[in-house]
């Protein structure tokens, strides 16, 4: 296994219905069953909320370093992520990945360029290449 450059530690407790706190203190949060899942959508979080957050900050950060390289500005950007349960008791649960980006101020032909550096390059994107579907859009004005 390569060196690593960086590596961060979370431990959970109870599942679904309970606790999750990063190594370092710095996430501390409740974990509640949503609705959707047959629990009582409580006031927690989930780890569906979760890889979708730490996915949208990895590939926002990924799609700014392919346009660096490009120098292309796209300080007007943001990057949403859905990951999404799939399939059902019989077949197993799966996630599924929809990745929105809105690139203010650049045509759509360089954005979608970027948005294509940026998912080979992320890797959030990388690992789940294969595992899980992925999607990746241009939504907003540009793109219309």
């Amino acid at each position: 296994m390569a060196e690593a450059l960086y590596s961060a530690t979370s431990t959970a407790w109870g599942g679904r219905e309970g606790r999750a706190r990063s190594s370092d203190g710095r996430i501390d949060v409740a974990l509640s069953m949503p609705a959707g899942l047959g629990g009582d959508d409580g006031p927690g979080t989930n780890p569906e909320q979760l890889f979708a957050t730490g996915y949208a900050a990895c590939f926002h950060s990924a799609l700014k370093s392919a346009a660096r390289a490009e120098k292309v500005d796209v300080s007007d950007s943001a990057v949403s992520v859905t990951i999404s349960l799939v399939g059902g008791p019989e077949s197993g649960l799966d996630l599924a990945a929809r990745i929105e980006a809105q690139i203010g101020g650049v045509d759509p032909e360089t954005a979608g360029r970027l948005l294509q550096l940026a998912h080979e390059r992320c890797p959030y994107s990388r690992a789940m290449r294969g595992n899980i579907s992925q999607e990746v859009l241009l939504v907003g004005a540009e793109s219309d």
